[in-house]
């Protein structure tokens, strides 16, 4: 699937990018895999690590749209995992919690229509179901914007998705055995526990 292919994670010098990374590289021969984010130093500690030839570092923020343009030019998938999640943080910025993770997704979705991106998946949280938060709130907006992106694409080959995180960890092999215990509990109640 990724053979051969340009890769973009955004926010991925993070948790996620980097486990991500590793499984990419594992599995697959990339012909690029680019790391956007916007911390030089996460970026250097992250090239000591994976340094392999098709490796690319872009200090970038999802909230300067031109940026996001340059970064995906040539670009065939985009995993955008850049968000602020910290709770207290975005309720004590909540402005800069809007501007990286609605207005960041929406040039996230502008880049890719703009360079005929083929996939775009956006990590996504719990906390977008029925949110309490602004964190959550601004993560559901996100989801919401990116599945309307569909719409929008035209006669162009983009196309959009959004996934949990949940979901994502358990394709890379974090939580697999989590999320089987979930499913199993699933089938025996209709409440399952639900974090805020």
């Amino acid at each position: 699937m990724f053979d051969n292919k340009s890769i973009l994670i955004t926010g991925g010098t993070g948790s996620f990018g980097k486990k991500y990374t590793k499984t990419i590289l594992e599995r697959y021969k990339p012909k690029r895999l680019i790391i956007l984010s916007r911390d030089e130093l996460k970026q250097f500690e992250m090239q000591q690590e994976f340094n392999a030839p098709c490796m690319r570092y872009f200090i970038g923020d999802v909230r300067d749209a031109e940026r996001m343009k340059q970064a995906m030019e040539g670009v065939d998938y985009v995993i955008h995992a850049a968000a602020l999640k910290q709770v207290p943080a975005a309720e004590y910025n909540p402005m800069e919690c809007i501007k990286t993770n609605i207005h960041g997704a929406e040039n996230v979705i502008k880049a890719a229509i703009a360079n005929d991106v083929e996939k775009v998946i956006a990590l996504s949280t719990d906390k977008a179901a029925s949110p309490i938060s602004l964190y959550g709130a601004t993560k559901l907006a996100s989801d919401k914007l990116f599945v309307a992106a569909n719409n929008n694409v035209g006669q162009r080959k983009t196309r959009f998705a959004w996934c949990g995180t949940e979901t994502l960890w358990a394709l890379v092999g974090q939580s697999y055995l989590f999320s089987n215990a979930l499913l199993s509990r699933a089938q025996t109640t209709s409440l399952l526990p639900m974090p805020r």
